[in-house]
């Protein structure tokens, strides 16, 4: 029962590993580098942080198949990148244009660094200067009475 059970997984992952494989066959060099470069650019929507290349998403899948096939149509990697960017929007490249609706891709992470180093600055001086100031005679009182409690 062991050895059967161990041979479906066996056979099972062989399967997964197998469907996972792509391979395209290209006319020329070019379409290929084409291809390569542009597969490595766009970034696959479902992972987010994974190129199209290197994410296992079936939508990732499907985009590679798309890419593949405008590359065998002859079209230029403008072209390609117009159609993605129509379709998808200007997220689907790792490196979108600097345009008014990107800025906030381009400069939030910047912008955040700097907000977080006021917040940070600010809350830095006001715990000094609320450590700066002296204690009070009651104050004095009070920590006296606590000392002598513990004796």
């Amino acid at each position: 029962m062991k050895k059967w059970l161990m041979t479906l997984l066996m056979m099972f992952a062989a399967f997964q590993a197998h469907a996972a494989i792509e391979i395209y066959q290209f006319d020329q060099a070019q379409q290929e580098t084409l291809y390569k470069e542009l597969t490595d650019e766009l970034r696959c929507l479902v992972c987010q942080n994974q190129n199209l290349s290197s994410s296992n998403a079936g939508l990732a899948y499907d985009l590679r198949k798309e890419t593949y096939e405008m590359v065998m149509q002859g079209q230029t990697r403008e072209q390609i990148v117009d159609y993605m960017t129509n379709r998808y929007g200007d997220f689907v490249m790792y490196r979108p244009p600097l345009k008014t609706r990107t800025i906030l891709l381009w400069f939030g992470p910047f912008l955040l660094l700097v907000v977080g180093i006021i917040v940070l600055m600010t809350t830095l001086r006001q715990r000094s200067k609320e450590n700066d100031e002296p204690l009070s005679s009651e104050q004095h009182k009070n920590i006296q009475q606590l000392l002598e409690k513990g004796e």
